[in-house]
């Protein structure tokens, strides 16, 4: 998961205010988004395949988010 960027790790963790990292820290992070994204790629395919259909949809994601205790709001009715 290299794409996740140092920079981007950096503006993450200051908006909820931390203001030191050590360098451990990206490889930790870059870990832990490959695991979530993983999981939830995997329920939105579930979602998505169960609908018996090829395209991904916005409610499919706010479906797997919720399954994984992460729940988005205003996507739903």
């Amino acid at each position: 998961m290299q794409g996740v960027s140092t920079a981007s790790i950096r503006q993450l963790a200051h908006r909820v205010g931390v203001i030191r990292m050590t360098a451990l820290v990206f490889a930790e992070a870059r870990a832990f988004l490959k695991v979530f994204f993983s999981n939830l790629i995997q329920d939105t395919v579930v979602y998505t395949e169960h609908a018996n259909r090829e395209t991904v949809t916005a409610r499919d994601v706010v479906y797997a988010l919720k399954r994984q205790g992460r729940m988005i709001y205003g996507f739903g009715q």
